[in-house]
């Protein structure tokens, strides 16, 4: 018995491909689509001279009930689009490769509209580009794929599209990754309350604090994620300007564009570090990986929610500004929530929405949050680690900050790393800049680095600062480094392109807005005087030796950050995790969390959104160090802008 084909369309394409299949299978025709499909049916093709997006999106809801395989072949501004193929019990369809094509083009939002737009019309009238050869050639393309599906061969089309140029008659097979958010193919779970508990994660080595080598990422990494027309990422660069290998991928996001950097001594490596740090920032800008279900207000379940209070809010001056984008917190309002764990309690706790992804912080909650946190690992015990890591690289640098603790500095020739030493080199010899490296480690004991990078030049950015915070007190000053390594001569031209604006933050600090104003407004001479406290400092140097206690090795992370998490229990702090893995990176064993440790001063950017009410242990800190005699008060905080860029 001859495999059946229906063929729905208007137009020459489906005459074509008509003709090639008619010959080998029993083909039928229909103009339209209907819920009625002569039985049985093999495979579904869906063919017009033109670009109709409301018929794509009738063929995933009849095709996908029916559980009929189909294949979609088009024509767009002269581009003639075949794929994907469809199954309907597969995540990965038409308006996947809608959105994955629509997002990584330039003019997102204008095509958005357009689309809106055609669903309205639906304008069956050819493409102005569909051309006699262009559309025989997609139909011998269409010919094949039905031939490969039909006799159960690898059809390219399985997770990709086709794009053919109309003109030039060259094309190219594109990645589709499952989108997670999308309404057709990709159910999202509900958000539910779930037991955490850490499991084994063995080292790639001793000497190591990852769980998989990078190396076996990097293929799927770039194959995945990384595509100009149809890529989660769109674009890479790398910078050959910078110090080290400084490889930068761009996230395209709808009203914008978020680049993440990679920085190590190999552009490979790289690349691969800034596409995962992008794929970090995809799952922390909004609830992709579980459907959010509780809306309701603090006090109707305060016994098992986080206090918003106990992370820090600003202030109530803050609050009481004009057009101030925050509102104070009331237990009576109602608000997202989502479930975390506390380590502490050893049980799920509710997190306020807004707080757990750090992009929702746009307006109408109680407070602005970043990134803090958010980290990806190849485990999830790994992703906790570093996220815990960052929690405490930004509150040792926000703390010395406000509290201007004079830290002792560090000698980075005595930490016995050569590789070290050559950075700290370079930065020197190549771009003119010496390091100074204090330690900046709190009460908690966890090795972290304060480092600035002081210019010897006339011109460009005066001091950059960077900050580091790991286990190991090499690999927290190495982070830092090339933190510092990749804005020391990348932001001197743009420093002095905007000096004048920058001069205008000296004197009025609400007009530092966005993180690079921080970094900018230190890059003028005259606002060194603010870094005295560091720079001014007298007294002995201390070795790393000195300056940081052994640890003993593990053979298991689990067992590294089980150790952290105890010094914060000592201290009776809670370690507070949201899972924000999706759909997209558990295809490759990836997971991201956000880890909250209230009473950990928070990184925010822009002046007027600094938020450090509530955190009572910057005032407390710097007596128990020995920096000062007596606790602080509020007003006793450094009131200029951080200088984090």
């Amino acid at each position: 018995m001859r495999a059946s084909i229906l063929v729905v369309g208007h137009g020459l394409l489906a005459d074509y491909v008509m003709k090639l299949l008619a010959n080998q299978y029993d083909v039928k025709r229909r103009a339209e689509i209907e819920a009625e499909v002569p039985l049985p049916t093999d495979l579904i093709l869906v063919l017009h001279d033109t670009w109709t997006p409301a018929v794509h999106q009738q063929a995933e809801e009849v095709y996908r009930s029916l559980r009929i395989p189909w294949l979609r072949g088009f024509v767009a501004f002269g581009e003639g689009v075949i794929g994907p193929l469809v199954h309907p019990d597969q995540d990965g369809c038409s308006q996947c490769a809608d959105t994955r094509r629509l997002m990584a083009g330039r003019d997102r939002k204008e095509m958005w509209d357009l689309q809106q737009q055609r669903i309205a019309e639906q304008d069956l009238s050819a493409d102005a580009w569909a051309s006699n050869c262009g559309l025989l050639q997609m139909a011998q393309l269409l010919h094949y794929e039905a031939l490969n599906v039909l006799e159960r061969k690898q059809a390219k089309s399985e997770d990709h599209i086709y794009l053919l140029n109309m003109k030039t008659f060259e094309g190219s097979w594109r990645f589709i990754l499952p989108d997670a958010l999308c309404p057709v193919c990709n159910t999202i779970p509900r958000d539910e309350p779930v037991h955490m508990a850490l499991e084994s994660s063995p080292k790639i080595n001793s000497n190591s604090f990852r769980c998989r080598p990078i190396d076996e990422l990097k293929e799927v990494l770039a194959k995945d994620y990384l595509d100009h027309r149809t890529g989660l990422l769109n674009t890479k660069v790398y910078d050959s300007t910078t110090l080290f290998a400084d490889a930068i991928v761009n996230l395209p996001l709808f009203n914008g564009d978020e680049g993440t950097a990679g920085r190590t001594h190999s552009y490979e490596l790289s690349e691969s570090t800034a596409i995962l740090e992008a794929l970090e920032r995809s799952c922390g800008v909004g609830a992709r990986g579980k459907q959010t279900v509780v809306y309701d207000t603090y006090k109707n379940i305060a016994p098992d929610a986080l206090n918003p209070l106990s992370v820090g809010v600003h202030s109530d001056a803050q609050y009481d500004e004009p057009h101030f984008p925050f509102m104070k917190f009331d237990p009576e309002r109602k608000m997202n929530w989502v479930w975390g764990y506390s380590f502490l309690q050893e049980k799920p706790i509710l997190v306020p929405e807004l707080l757990a992804y750090y992009s929702m912080g746009c307006g109408g909650g109680m407070f602005f949050e970043t990134s803090n946190g958010c980290a990806l690992g190849g485990s999830r015990e790994e992703a906790i680690f570093y996220g815990m890591m960052e929690v405490v690289e930004r509150d040792a640098f926000l703390l010395t900050w406000y509290a201007q603790l004079n830290l002792p500095q560090l000698d980075p020739y005595s930490s016995e790393d050569k590789e070290l030493q050559l950075m700290v080199d370079r930065m020197r010899e190549v771009a003119g800049y010496d390091l100074h490296l204090y330690n900046a480690t709190m009460e908690n004991g966890i090795p972290s680095v304060w480092a600035m990078a002081k210019n010897r030049k006339e011109e460009g950015m005066n001091l950059i600062c960077a900050a580091g915070a790991h286990l190991d007190p090499i690999r927290a000053t190495k982070s830092a480094v090339y933190e510092l390594a990749g804005m020391v001569l990348a932001m001197d031209e743009q420093f002095e392109s905007k000096k004048t604006e920058h001069e205008k933050m000296l004197t009025d600090p609400y007009l530092v807005r966005k993180m690079d104003d921080h970094g900018m407004l230190y890059g003028l001479k005259e606002a060194e005087e603010r870094l005295n406290f560091l720079l001014k400092k007298e007294g002995e140097v201390q070795s790393f030796i000195e300056a940081f206690q052994p640890r003993a090795k593990h053979h298991d992370l689990t067992d590294d950050l089980k150790e952290v998490m105890q010094t914060f229990f000592d201290r009776n702090m809670d370690v507070i995790v949201v899972d924000q893995t999706t759909s997209e990176i558990r295809r490759n064993g990836l997971h991201c969390v956000k880890v909250i440790i209230p009473g950990m001063l928070p990184m925010t950017f822009g002046h007027h959104l600094t938020r450090v009410k509530g955190l009572e242990r910057v005032l407390h800190v710097p007596v128990e160090l020995g920096y000062r005699q007596e606790p602080l008060t509020y007003d006793q905080l450094n009131q200029h802008p951080h200088p984090f860029p």
